[in-house]
C-alpha cells in the first residue's frame, strides 16, 4: 500500500509497523506531528499504544527506558533543544543499554524557523557512543524505523535518529509494509547490573560500550543506508549525508558524473570515506546542520582538497537547498547545473511579522503589565518559550530576555539576588510544568523578591494546542511548593478586568517576597476549535 506522508508521518507509521508499544514526547516543532499521527492512528488505538504527551523531554526519555526495561519497543520524540533537556537520561542510556528497542527521534531546525539555535544532534550521538541514523527521504525514514528498532535490540543500545525541518515537513509517496510487526511481549531479561549505574556496574558497562564502537563502525560501513555510488569523473567526489543527498541528486537529474558517498548511518564509516578521498582529487561534503562530518574528515590537518562549510564553499548557517549545493559545485568545478526556478519577492506583498492572535489573553496580560511597570525605574521582565515570547515585539516590547524553557523564573531570581527590583518572570502554563517548577521552588526557598506570572491559556498553544500537563493544577502546585497563599492570585485577562489586574500586579510587585499571578483564559485557537466541535455535535 502507498500513502502520501509527511516525513514526520512516515516516521510515525514506520514505528507503528515496527511493533511500537509507546511513544513519549513533548511537543516541539518540527517533531510534533509524529506523536499526533500516532494519537490519531487506528492501529495504535487497536493495539493500545501509549501516546499521551509527557511533561518534558527528560520524563519522556525516562518513561521510554522503563518501557524498554520491560522488553517493549519505545519511541522518544523531540526537537533538537529538547535533547538538551533529556541529556542526562539520554547519555546514560548508552551505559544502561536497552532490553526492548528504543529510538530517540530528534528533529533539528536549521535556519531556526521556530528555535533558539541551529544545534546539530549528531554530536550527541557521538558523545553518548550510540549509533545514529539519518534518513535522506520519506521512504527511507519509514524503512529506517524498523531497521533502527531491530539494530537497537541487536546491539542492546538506543538508536538516535536525526531529521531536519525539510524532511519532517515535506511530503512524498511512501510504500508501506503489508503487515505490521507484532508488539514485543513482556520479558524480564533486563539485568539489574546493567541498569543500576553504581560506579562498579557503570565501569563494566563503559568498557563494553567502548569496545562496541568498532563493531558499530563496521556495521556502518556495511549498512544498506551508506552507499558508494560510482562515477566516471574522479576529479571530484561528493560526500552527502541525510537530506543533503537529495539536494545533490537534484543537481544531477541525469545522474552524477562524480562518485558520491551517501551517509545515513553513524559512526562515520571511515573505510568508505578513505576510499572516496583516495579515489578523488577533491571532495565536497554536503551535510545539513553543522560541519560534523567535515570536522572529522579534516581532523587536525588543513586539507585544501576538502570543501564544505569550513572553507566557505557552503554556507555555515541556515538551511541547504539544491541551488545552494549547485552554487558550491560551480565554485569548485565551474560547471553549469540545472537549478530550481527562483522568483523575486512580490513588491505588493506586505511583510507579516509574527504576532499574538487578536483576542489572545497574553495581549491583556502584557497591556496590564506595561501599564504598571511605567510606575517603576528600570523594571526588568524575564520571558520564556511560548507564544507569549512575541511580547518582545511591537506593540508591547514587554520582555527583556528569553533563553530556554523555564529560564524566566530562575533568571528573575538571579536578577533579584543581584539587587534588581522589580524583577518579573512571565511563563506559560505548559512551560511552567516543563521546566519552571524547580525554579519557583528555589525562589520560594530563599523568599526571592520576584513576581511570577504564569499566563495560563489551558493548552500548549505554540505547537498547535496539545494538552498541557498542569491544566487545573497550578494553584495546587504552587501551594505544594510552599508559596504563601496570600500571594497566589488568579485573574481573568479581559479588558473589562484591567483595573483589577493592574492593581494585583502592583500589589504583588510591592510585596517583598515571592508572589505568583495566574491570568487564565483559553487560547483563542483551541476555543474556536472546541466551539466548532460542540456545534458539530
Amino acid at each position: 500500500m502507498k500513502k502520501l506522508l509527511l516525513g514526520d508521518e512516515a516516521i510515525a507509521q514506520g514505528a507503528l509497523d515496527a511493533g511500537l508499544s509507546g511513544v513519549y514526547a513533548y511537543p516541539g516543532t518540527p517533531s510534533t506531528e509524529i506523536t499526533e499521527y500516532i494519537q490519531q492512528s487506528t492501529l495504535a488505538k487497536e493495539r493500545g499504544v501509549h501516546s499521551r504527551w509527557s511533561t518534558n523531554e527528560k520524563t519522556a526519555m525516562e518513561a521510554a527506558l522503563g518501557m524498554s526495561f520491560m522488553g517493549k519497543r519505545a519511541l522518544v520524540c523531540m526537537k533538537h533543544v529538547g535533547l538538551n533537556v533529556c541529556a542526562d537520561p539520554f547519555v546514560n542510556s548508552g551505559m544502561t543499554g536497552v532490553n526492548g528497542g528504543v529510538v530517540v527521534l530528534v528533529a533539528d531546525d536549521p535556519s531556526m524557523h521556530s528555535s533558539q539555535d541551529e544545534q546539530d544532534s549528531r554530536f550527541y550521538g557521538k558523545f553518548a557512543m550510540i549509533p545514529t541514523f539519518e534518513p535522506s527521504n520519506q521512504q527511507e525514514a519509514y524503512d529506517m524505523m524498523a531497521a533502527a528498532f531491530d539494530y537497537s535490540e541487536k546491539q542492546c543500545l538506543p538508536v538516535l535518529m536525526r531529521v531536519t525541518t525539510r524532511m519532517a515537513h515535506s511530503r512524498a509517496v511512501v510504500e508501506l509494509a503489508d503487515t505490521p510487526r507484532n508488539q514485543n511481549a513482556l520479558n524480564y531479561d533486563a539485568k539489574a547490573a546493567n541498569w543500576v549505574l553504581l560506579p562498579a556496574n557503570a565501569k563494566k558497562r563503559n568498557v563494553i560500550v567502548t569496545t562496541q564502537q568498532e563493531q558499530l563502525e563496521t556495521d556502518a560501513c556495511n549498512s544498506a543506508y551508506n552507499i558508494y555510488i560510482e562515477g566516471h569523473d574522479h576529479s571530484l567526489g561528493i560526500l552527502a549525508s541525510g537530506i543533503g543527498f537529495n539536494y545533490v541528486n537534484e543537481c544531477f537529474p541525469q545522474g552524477s558524473p562524480y562518485p558520491i558517498l551517501k551517509i545515513s548511518q553513524y559512526p562515520l564509516p571511515k573505510k568508505l570515506v578513505r576510499r572516496l578521498m583516495d579515489e578523488c582529487e577533491q571532495v565536497l561534503i554536503v551535510e545539513e546542520g553543522q560541519p560534523f562530518i567535515e570536522d572529522m574528515v579534516r581532523g587536525v590537518a588543513d586539507l585544501s582538497n576538502v570543501h564544505g562549510k569550513l572553507d566557505g564553499v557552503l554556507p555555515r548557517t541556515g538551511e541547504l537547498t539544491p541551488d545552494v549545493v549547485g552554487e558550491a559545485l560551480k565554485k569548485i568545478k565551474n560547471v553549469e547545473l540545472p537549478s530550481t526556478q527562483t522568483f523575486a519577492p512580490c513588491e505588493i506583498v506586505v511583510p507579516r511579522p509574527p504576532a499574538l492572535c487578536q483576542g489572545c489573553g497574553h495581549r491583556d496580560v502584557y497591556a496590564a503589565l506595561n501599564e504598571v511597570l511605567r510606575e517603576y525605574d528600570n523594571p526588568r521582565v524575564f520571558g520564556d518559550i511560548g507564544c507569549y515570547t512575541l511580547g518582545f515585539l511591537p506593540p508591547f516590547r514587554a520582555i527583556h530576555s528569553c533563553v530556554d524553557m523555564g529560564a524566566s523564573i530562575t533568571m528573575a531570581k538571579g536578577a533579584a539576588d543581584a539587587g534588581q527590583w522589580p524583577a518579573v518572570a512571565i511563563i506559560g502554563d505548559s512551560t511552567f510544568t516543563h521546566s519552571g517548577m524547580t525554579g519557583l521552588l528555589d525562589a520560594i526557598n530563599e523568599n526571592a523578591n520576584i513576581t511570577v506570572i504564569i499566563s495560563d491559556n489551558l493548552t500548549t498553544g505554540m505547537t498547535g494546542g496539545q494538552d498541557s500537563a498542569g491544566t487545573n493544577k497550578f494553584e495546587a502546585i504552587c501551594r505544594g511548593l510552599g508559596l504563601n497563599d496570600e500571594h497566589l492570585k488568579v485573574v481573568v485577562p479581559l479588558p473589562k478586568n484591567m483595573p483589577e489586574i493592574t492593581q494585583i500586579i502592583r500589589d504583588e510587585i510591592n510585596y517583598q517576597g515571592v508572589s505568583v499571578i495566574i491570568p487564565r483564559r483559553e487560547c483563542m485557537q483551541t476555543l474556536q476549535r472546541h466551539l466548532k466541535q460542540k456545534k458539530a455535535k
